[in-house]
């Protein structure tokens, strides 16, 4: 990998590496800098989605990455707040919700799964951190879900008639890659943690950096894949679609380890 074959213009926008890799990206968004001002979309909040452009539609999806980068530094100041029930509507702010709940998943699973890996920890501990696994896991990708449902309904209004013939279909949808948007923006914040660590051989912080260098430049091919995508599905060329998981281990009627008869021990 060389660092002179980033796409600059696109990571520079995104803001998602460190002063060290400043020469290839910017510096990534601190709370301080912003004061507490929360973390909101640049799209108006109130915007009812079926009045969205186009060209404003790739925006929807771009902001969504800076969001996740955001709110990973945000967090890690203090844990976020979300209103009960979630908002509901064909609104921007909606989506907001929809897309920081399920980042926000990630995110503590990101910390369940370092907790598990001590080797230290009491065998109740692990089963308490495998426990808080499936219910996090089955959380995110239930949102993963709700926020493809939302963007159907988005593109489908804006949708050119469907042409002869099988429609095409992107098996990876919208959601699936917000959500890979999530966990590389988790990557990127603790592999920058790696890259500035003090108290260890400068080899450590130089292959960490080689690897944010590789990190960020994954995370801006995998938005302009999106941008991409929801060009295709404007064009017509593909059609957009929601995948469900249909999760079966936490559901005690589907998991024979839950609902079967075991014989005593």
């Amino acid at each position: 990998m060389v660092l002179d074959a980033f796409p600059i213009p696109l990571v520079r926008d995104l803001s998602l590496c460190h002063d060290f890799l400043q020469s290839h990206c910017y510096r990534p968004w601190r709370c301080a800098e912003r004061g507490t001002d929360p973390i909101v979309h640049r799209l108006d909040h109130g915007l009812l989605m079926n009045d969205l452009p186009h060209d404003a539609i790739r925006m929807f999806v771009h902001t969504g990455f800076t969001t996740q980068e955001r709110a990973v530094a945000e967090w890690h100041r203090a844990e976020p707040t979300f209103a009960v029930p979630r908002q509901q509507g064909d609104h921007a702010g909606a989506f907001d919700d929809l897309l920081l709940r399920q980042h926000w998943c990630n995110f503590q699973l990101w910390h369940v799964e370092d907790r598990a890996r001590r080797r230290d920890a009491e065998p109740g501990v692990i089963v308490e951190c495998k426990s808080a696994i499936d219910i996090l896991n089955q959380e995110r990708n239930d949102l993963v879900e709700a926020l493809d449902t939302y963007l159907v309904r988005l593109l489908v209004p804006l949708l050119p008639e469907p042409a002869a013939g099988r429609p095409r279909y992107h098996s990876e949808t919208l959601g699936m890659i917000l959500d890979r948007g999530s966990i590389l923006a988790l990557k990127i914040f603790h592999m920058r943690e790696q890259a500035v660590r003090s108290g260890v051989p400068e080899e450590h912080r130089t292959v960490c950096e080689r690897k944010l260098a590789v990190l960020c430049e994954q995370c801006a091919d995998l938005l302009q894949s999106a941008e991409d995508l929801v060009g295709e599905y404007i064009s017509g060329a593909k059609r957009p679609k929601v995948y469900y998981q249909f999760k079966m281990y936490n559901d005690p009627t589907l998991n024979p380890e839950l609902y079967g008869d075991r014989p005593e021990p």
